[in-house]
């Protein structure tokens, strides 16, 4: 990775988990390419389904869930001595 730390003991885990990622969507285009909708799309919509339930089970309210992001927004401009600066602000 261009911008990763080269002391940083965990990049190459890092690369190889973005590595391991790329190879999994590759593998879904090709079975996607391979199978027809009737196949795939059932398929899909319950891993959709699945991770939507997980979300509903934190129990987060999206106030609660900003409240969490300006406050880790807050630490790490605390860290970078810039109070200006936040990570999830665009």
């Amino acid at each position: 990775m261009p911008d990763s730390d080269p002391d940083d003991p965990l990049a190459e885990r890092r690369e190889q988990n973005r590595r391991e990622g790329l190879a999994a969507v590759e593998r879904w285009a090709e079975y996607v390419r391979n199978n027809p909708p009737e196949v795939w799309g059932p398929q899909q919509n319950r891993l959709v389904e699945s991770q939507l339930e997980s979300a509903r089970q934190t129990d987060r309210s999206v106030e609660r869930e900003q409240a969490v992001r300006a406050f880790a927004d807050d630490i790490l401009s605390e860290e970078d001595g810039d109070p200006d600066d936040s990570v999830g602000s665009q």
